[in-house]
């Protein structure tokens, strides 16, 4: 590595350097091919002006942080949607994650390496591999969860370098949350030339895929093979990405990770809905109009909305980004026609959300069935029996985890599978993390829960303090060539990996086990799932 750092730079090469001069590929200082400043900086031209990043400690990944894809969202520009970002003079230092967008502690899972929360927030980061000239790598866009209420890119479970390593780019972008990404109101809808409101935190991250299609050549990626992948509200976001015309055209594959706007937990609601809800929120505060609205201190406003427990800003159905629900899009086969692969894990929901705070027993479950489901509850109960104490905490967790993220994801995956054109694949992901110790002294999980998915794709294990297990290391290796070898080449099978069956009828829709011994095994659910999706629930 010395003679990176120890080479002469001819005096004529270091003048077109700082004159701002490229080659064709986007690359000041040959940064594609390899070549990089004294210091190990990294320079790239995009279209809005020149960027100096870093490398990894091996040299082999060029990163680049907080770089702005769009103009900051303040202002006359808050609840709008994102606006081109300004050209820059010079060369922008792009070392250090952006502010994340405006949100409270929701998570205490969550934990940041940014500067703080900050309305002008719209930046992206990028984790490129060392390239040639010329050679082109395909691209993974992560979109991170949080319930539209939380999240940033800057979460050390989300670095991208380790992934990059396996011969992909990886984008993470931020987007607008919560008041400040879904609020709509009548008189936003009013001025937009395209009669709807909210989804700003959608739009964000399709003007993220607009930047990825038009600047990431420069980096060595394929702008014309681009995955997107991403977790809870991610992986919603990615379901929606693939239904709106925004973003279906800059996505040529897809990756979901436990949620899709197909079921009961979170869906998009009409505008005229949100409109009025929104709206009585605005009339609480005092405000009598946008403008007014405008002028709020962000803080005031998240503070605002956050103390109403009942109140919460989220996606709509605006006419614009979503021209009708995802499940109809899907269902007329006008959603991106890409492979799919999406699962969740084990563990999504806990038994005990189904008894609130009533006894568990079999009396109590059984009434709890019957009010699911009124006159479908005896064929409920043969699919999801409670013969015994722990059958029926199996079932009533596999019932929890249905609810609040599986049956959405089966949804989205078989609606794909029949209208999309492509391949789709499925998996559960059914490896809890250590956290505890049996009586023979040997770490031991517990549960396989929302989110535990996230250090085993990315490779960031060691981001958390837990005491992982060799197989944990082997898994999260494992994870992690499926995803690029499925964004390389449509397909998560490779050299050196499992079989990995697509999810088809002809194979008996088979589910990829992602656990200590990864295997494929025929769905074991699909009875339940085929009768939830029939189900129709006591009488109204």
């Amino acid at each position: 590595m010395d003679w990176l750092v120890k080479r002469t730079v001819p005096c004529w090469w270091l003048l077109l350097l700082v004159a701002g001069v490229v080659n064709a590929g986007g690359a000041v200082a040959n940064g594609r091919d390899g070549s990089r400043g004294s210091s190990g900086e990294e320079q790239v031209r995009v279209e809005s002006g020149i960027l100096e990043g870093k490398t990894s400690s091996d040299g082999k990944v060029r990163i680049f942080l907080g770089i702005p894809f769009a103009a900051p969202p303040v202002g006359d520009l808050r609840w709008k949607e994102p606006q081109p970002v300004a050209k820059w003079d010079g060369v922008r230092q792009s070392k250090k994650f952006g502010p994340r967008c405006m949100q409270g502690g929701i998570y205490a899972d969550m934990v940041f390496r940014d500067a703080g929360p900050g309305e002008d927030c719209l930046y992206l980061n990028v984790w490129a591999p060392r390239t040639k000239a010329g050679e082109k790598l395909p691209v993974m866009v992560w979109i991170y969860g949080g319930g539209f209420q939380a999240g940033s890119t800057s979460e050390p479970r989300q670095d991208g370098e380790h992934l990059a390593h396996k011969g992909v780019v990886i984008v993470s972008m931020n987007y607008r949350l919560g008041i400040f990404g879904f609020f709509s109101h009548p008189d936003l809808t009013a001025e937009s030339p395209h009669h709807a409101s909210g989804n700003y935190g959608l739009m964000d991250q399709a003007a993220a895929l607009k930047w990825v299609h038009e600047n990431i050549a420069a980096f060595g990626g394929d702008p014309e093979k681009v995955t997107i992948f991403g977790e809870s509200a991610g992986s919603f976001s990615v379901s929606a990405q693939m239904a709106s015309p925004m973003a279906k055209n800059f996505v040529h594959g897809a990756i979901g990770e436990s949620g899709a706007f197909f079921g009961k937990t979170l869906k998009a609601k009409p505008l005229e809905e949100s409109q009025r809800r929104d709206a009585v929120f605005a009339e609480e505060l005092g405000m009598k109009s946008i403008e007014q609205m405008r002028g709020v201190d962000a803080r005031r406003l998240l503070d605002a909305a956050t103390k109403r427990n009942s109140y919460r800003a989220e996606p709509n159905i605006d006419g614009y980004f979503l021209s009708a629900t995802a499940l109809y899009i899907f269902a007329k086969g006008e959603q991106a026609h890409v492979p799919l692969m999406a699962g969740w894990n084990r563990d999504e929901g806990n038994y005990h959300s189904i008894f609130g705070s009533e006894e568990e027993s079999k009396g109590s479950y059984t009434a709890k069935i019957r009010q699911k489901f009124g006159d479908e509850a005896e064929e409920a109960l043969k699919l999801f029996p409670a013969d015994s104490g722990q059958q029926m905490r199996n079932s009533a967790g596999l019932l929890a985890t249905a609810d609040f993220t599986a049956f959405g994801t089966w949804k989205w995956l078989e609606t794909h599978r029949v209208t999309g054109g492509a391949a789709v694949f499925r998996f559960e992901f059914d490896d809890a993390p250590p956290g505890g110790e049996a009586n023979d002294g040997t770490v031991v999980g517990v549960f396989a829960y929302h989110s535990a998915e996230i250090e085993f794709v990315f490779g960031t294990l060691d981001s958390k303090k837990l005491p992982w297990r060799a197989e944990d290391y082997k898994l999260s290796e494992l994870m992690g060539t499926y995803w690029t070898n499925f964004a390389k080449n449509g397909d998560p099978n490779g050299a050196g990996v499992a079989a990995w069956p697509k999810y088809e009828e002809q194979s008996g829709f088979q589910v990829m086990q992602l656990m200590a011994n990864p295997h494929a095994e025929s769905d074991k659910q699909r009875a339940q799932f085929e009768f939830l999706n029939r189900a129709k629930g006591p009488a109204k």
